[in-house]
């Protein structure tokens, strides 16, 4: 990984790992609601898994990090769960995104530091 591949993987994790925090506790929230208001608030969730994605495949692309791949996986999965309708389940997919951006977000860092630009 390159300086400037590290310096984008850094930033883009810490982005991701924000929404993939956001949507984790949105759907214990969900979780309480029912009718109509599910429905919204399912709406909104899936919208903000949609931007995280975004994020992801930004990421991907300008890092040149194939690690990505497996984030996109996990929150994939996640999103089939949402789609059948046991969303507050898929919590367990949202921790291994995280998990994996978590260690993404170390490596770069760990670069940058070695570097001495952190």
């Amino acid at each position: 990984m390159k300086i400037q591949e590290a310096v984008i993987a850094f930033s883009q994790s810490e982005k991701v790992k924000s929404g993939i925090i956001w949507v984790s506790q949105s759907l214990e929230v969900v979780r309480a609601l029912s009718g109509i208001e599910r429905k919204g608030a399912d709406r909104v969730v899936r919208m903000i898994m949609d931007m995280i994605v975004n994020e992801i495949h930004l990421a991907r692309n300008m890092a040149r990090d194939t690690s990505w791949d497996e984030v996109e996986k996990s929150l994939e999965q996640a999103r089939v769960m949402m789609d059948s309708g046991v969303g507050p389940d898929s919590v367990v997919h949202l921790t291994r995104a995280l998990s994996r951006v978590t260690d993404i977000g170390n490596r770069s860092m760990f670069l940058l530091r070695e570097e001495g630009l952190i």
